[in-house]
């Protein structure tokens, strides 16, 4: 049976292009209605049209589907989710888009290059979510997915203000799952690797035509599906391949009263991976160095 979202309401941040434009599309194709948001900038967060957005909206309509354009900034979330409230009374779904790049060496990054990044992809991400948060609640139902990186993972080369930036939108995904568990909002990370308004310039054609946005869709429409019961986790997905993505940490080691000298005479159990675990939360991190405390305890 396919999955379809028919009477449901989604808002898509930077959908003029690239990945959003095919979220719009296939939410749209299965029957979602869908806020089709864009400035219509370009990558490094300057210009603006209304041309972008009018035309996914003109391809959903086209094909029977229920769209609305907005241009508004991400930084005026609550503009954004008016447009939903005011033309169907809802919003069940917010997919957290929209992006821009400021690549730069950190020797000669300025604040500005700093603060659009962050005003872009965490303030967007938290206006736009904070505005629907009500509706979510009121109604007991959400699906919210948040755009991170790669490089908040790994790190990139001239990307320290995006790393950062998109590293945060981990946080705060994880966090927003907690807090919306028991009025059934879940939130969910993303790690997409496609090419799109901002990758285009460092992408040959040959690399584009193996990391199309299309391939990044199925994923992202389950993760904002009524079926999907996951939350608080990081997905990754690119060329094709899908995947889930976890922290995990070593055994460790004890050291009552250390010194500067116990730690460098332990560094192999302290820094060493032979033996991992996984933790689903930071209670569960307190609970097992509870646990640790209790049994040097216990040896005394």
């Amino acid at each position: 049976m396919s999955l379809r979202f028919d009477d449901r309401v989604a808002i898509v941040t930077g959908a003029g292009g690239g990945l959003g434009r095919t979220y719009a599309l296939e939410l749209a194709r299965r029957g979602c209605k869908v806020v089709v948001n864009d400035l219509g900038g370009d990558g490094h967060g300057s210009s603006g049209t209304s041309a972008m957005a009018d035309q996914v909206v003109g391809e959903i309509r086209g094909f029977g589907g229920e769209a609305v354009a907005n241009y508004d900034s991400v930084e005026n979330g609550e503009s954004i989710v008016k447009t939903a409230i005011d033309k169907w009374g809802r919003i069940d779904i917010v997919i957290n888009n929209a992006g821009i790049l400021r690549d730069v060496t950190f020797v000669n990054m300025k604040e500005i290059d700093w603060d659009l990044i962050f005003k872009v992809h965490v303030k967007g991400a938290y206006a736009v979510t904070k505005a629907a948060w009500p509706y979510m609640r009121d109604q007991k139902y959400g699906r919210i997915v948040v755009t991170s990186s790669n490089s908040a993972v790994y790190g990139n080369f001239g990307q320290v203000n995006y790393s950062a930036a998109k590293h945060a939108l981990i946080g705060f995904s994880n966090s927003l799952a907690q807090e919306g568990a028991k009025y059934n909002i879940l939130s969910n990370a993303l790690l997409p690797t496609a090419v799109s308004r901002m990758s285009k310039s460092v992408m040959s054609d040959a690399m584009a035509s193996m990391f199309l946005p299309e391939h990044v869709t199925p994923l992202v429409l389950y993760m904002v599906h009524e079926k999907f019961v996951d939350t608080g986790k990081l997905f990754e997905a690119g060329a094709q391949w899908y995947g889930t993505v976890h922290y995990y940490g070593n055994k460790g080691k004890v050291l009552p009263e250390a010194t500067v000298e116990d730690v460098r005479n332990n560094w192999n159990d302290i820094a060493g991976m032979d033996e991992i675990r996984y933790l689903e939360s930071s209670k569960d991190h307190m609970v097992e160095l509870m646990e640790n405390l209790n049994e040097q305890k216990a040896k005394m």
